[in-house]
């Protein structure tokens, strides 16, 4: 008898590691808890829950509100797993007689709260190209993405809030205008940045200027559509915008000049542009623009998770996103 129950304990021990457990499923074709994630979301009363999203295309304007902390969102299937929608700036918002749509409340989705956390799914606008279209917008601190694809066209990333902190790792985002804009501390590691669109910008930063660093490239590939051959790597949206593109590869879209003024206003003035041991055909840097620069060694020696998320006036504590949990 006790030789039965053993091999049960071991039976059940492998499956448990064969299969992880979720809190959630949601599955499209209804074989999971819910068919929506919204509907999941809005069921989680725990902490740090875990959903799962089965293959599928979900049409959502989904929210992660700022009390539901702590959520990781896992997809099935990187291209598989998708949820899509079409909102745009000037969009008549339905059940409304004349509202329509901003740049904020045009995203697909909205994470409000802390420590949320998406792994290998799509997040889209597919709008088109209809003006400003967010498909991921993100004002909760410590927010992670990884194996993820952002598609879009303009305004496809916005990281909105400076007391948020955001990391995207092996993350696919792409885009036409200011397609990764914000004033957040964001870090992009190992992120293939793709233009759709020529004689266009990748960023719009609006760093404030009690902010040290404002969205980060490291490590990342720069690409474009075949048609594109002339992209800047940003313009200042707000005074003291922050950009830095550091040991990354520049496809030969991004024009000698590198950066490019915000027309209008004199932004580009105390823009903090910069950029450090980039290579491939865009990264010369003898035709740059004289208000961009390149950092020295010890300047990059800080371009670490462990300083630019470190605790400060804005941040109260310390965040490193590549040092596990203890």
């Amino acid at each position: 008898m006790f030789g039965l129950l053993l091999n049960f304990c071991l039976f059940a021990y492998v499956l448990a590691q064969q299969n992880p457990a979720y809190d959630i499923v949601v599955a499209a074709d209804g074989s999971g808890n819910f068919t929506t994630i919204q509907a999941a979301v809005n069921s989680t009363n725990s902490v740090n829950a875990t959903i799962y999203i089965k293959k599928g295309i979900y049409q959502e304007k989904l929210v992660i509100p700022v009390e539901k902390s702590g959520i990781h969102f896992i997809g099935e299937d990187l291209v598989g797993s998708v949820i899509t929608n079409g909102d745009y700036t000037g969009k008549p918002i339905p059940g409304s007689e004349n509202a329509t749509y901003g740049t904020s409340t045009s995203y697909t989705v909205w994470v409000q709260s802390p420590d949320v956390r998406f792994e290998n799914l799509t997040i889209e606008n597919s709008a088109g190209r209809v003006g400003q279209a967010v498909a991921l917008l993100v004002d909760g601190d410590r927010f992670i993405a990884n194996n993820c694809r952002l598609l879009g066209n303009q305004d496809t990333l916005y990281a909105k809030d400076k007391a948020s902190r955001q990391y995207y790792s092996d993350c696919y985002i792409e885009g036409t205008t200011d397609y990764i804009f914000g004033n957040s501390t964001v870090i992009f590691d190992n992120c293939v940045i793709h233009s759709k669109m020529n004689r266009s910008f990748i960023t719009a930063a609006s760093t404030t200027l009690e902010q040290q660093y404002g969205l980060v490239f490291r490590r990342c590939n720069l690409t474009a559509e075949a048609n594109v051959t002339s992209m800047y790597l940003g313009r200042p949206w707000r005074p003291y915008a922050a950009t830095i593109f550091a040991n990354s590869w520049l496809g030969a879209h991004i024009l000698p000049a590198g950066w490019s003024i915000w027309s209008g206003n004199n932004n580009h003035e105390t823009a903090r542009y910069a950029e450090y041991n980039n290579t491939g055909p865009g990264a010369g840097t003898a035709g740059r623009v004289s208000w961009s620069r390149q950092l020295n060694d010890t300047e990059a020696a800080e371009l670490v998770p462990s300083v630019i998320f470190g605790a400060n006036s804005i941040f109260g504590t310390d965040w490193d996103p590549t040092t596990p949990a203890a």
